[in-house]
């Protein structure tokens, strides 16, 4: 039997889960739910049907897991304990430092509903989490260092089109390559935030917008740019469509760390990614996730679970057989 998956959001998140799911054959795509008029959601696979999110609860009995993908600023707070009651759920919330409190509100709702919910799902938090919490495992005497890019981040370039004169934009974060090979050499660096990034928009502006002060705007945005050595390109909508139309993102996960009676042996732990398309791998890890979720929650299973709890076995389709047999 198919894991039967629901879609709450179809925008980037959301078509990169539906493409994802097409591509794990123990799964199917039942529903997605959206806000927005259902007739005017065009998916893709021809055997699931579109409707209104005010119409998920009647098909709690027909999805195994929905995904949740909506935006962590104002969404995923509220849908994730939300539809815990009905469903188990997977999201990808991602504001590191309202996590705990994310995971007490999923939690409480989950638990007492008899639900898995599995929060923070991606690749930061997620992938680069697990990665973190490994090496610091191994490497008890060590240090920690995460670069993020080149790639495209979506939430900055968000705040750079909401300033008054910007018609369009993106913004690339890009690590900085002395500080990234300091760490490669073992040399533990103490690096600041401009140490370790810079940042660089492409803005298109709208006619007669005033320039200086845009750029002087962007390069003084407390919270995104004002840490930040921040270059500022002004082009054509036309040059933005054809050069930066793309959403790739990666980054590295560093740990550097001694050994030894007397710390005598260095090691340094690195795992790295390089992605096309930052929403279509976050979707690939959440629907690894959500299958890990279905099987937990068929085991008896219930409350709010982040990566850590996850055990690898769950992730993957193959049986504890095969895995031992081709991946041990």
């Amino acid at each position: 039997m198919s894991i039967r998956i629901g879609i709450l959001g179809y925008g980037n998140l959301g078509r990169g889960v539906e493409c994802a799911v097409k591509h794990n054959p123990d799964m199917e795509l039942v529903a997605v739910f959206t806000r927005r008029d259902p007739k005017t959601v065009n998916i893709l696979t021809e055997t699931a049907e579109v409707y209104s999110v005010d119409e998920a609860e009647m098909m709690k009995d027909k999805i195994d897991v929905l995904i949740l993908c909506g935006g962590s600023a104002t969404d995923l707070p509220v849908q994730t304990p939300k539809f815990a009651q009905w469903f188990n759920v997977v999201d990808s919330f991602d504001t590191h430092a309202k996590i705990p409190e994310h995971f007490a509100d999923v939690d409480k709702t989950a638990s007492q509903n008899g639900h898995v919910g599995i929060i923070s799902v991606g690749w930061d938090p997620g992938m680069f989490s697990l990665n973190r919490m490994y090496a610091n495992a191994i490497l008890t005497n060590g240090k920690d260092y995460t670069f993020w890019g080149k790639g495209v981040s979506q939430g900055h370039s968000d705040a750079i089109r909401r300033i008054e004169g910007v018609k369009d934009g993106k913004q690339y974060t890009i690590p900085v390559d002395a500080a990234l090979e300091a760490v490669r050499k073992g040399e533990n660096p103490e690096l600041t935030t401009r140490q370790k990034h810079t940042r660089e928009c492409f803005v298109v502006a709208e006619e007669g917008a005033d320039l200086a002060r845009i750029e002087q705007e962007i390069k003084t945005m407390p919270n995104y740019f004002d840490e930040y050595d921040t270059t500022v390109h002004f082009i054509s909508q036309e040059e933005l469509k054809a050069e930066h139309s793309g959403i790739p993102h990666g980054g590295f996960v560093i740990r550097s760390g001694r050994t030894g009676w007397n710390d005598e042996n260095s090691h340094i732990i690195e795992y790295s990614l390089k992605l096309d398309s930052n929403p279509e791998f976050t979707s690939s890890v959440i629907v690894a996730y959500a299958r890990a979720a279905y099987r937990m929650n068929q085991e008896g299973q219930k409350g709010c679970k982040t990566v850590f709890d996850v055990a690898p076995a769950y992730l993957s389709a193959l049986d504890g057989a095969e895995l031992r047999k081709h991946l041990l």
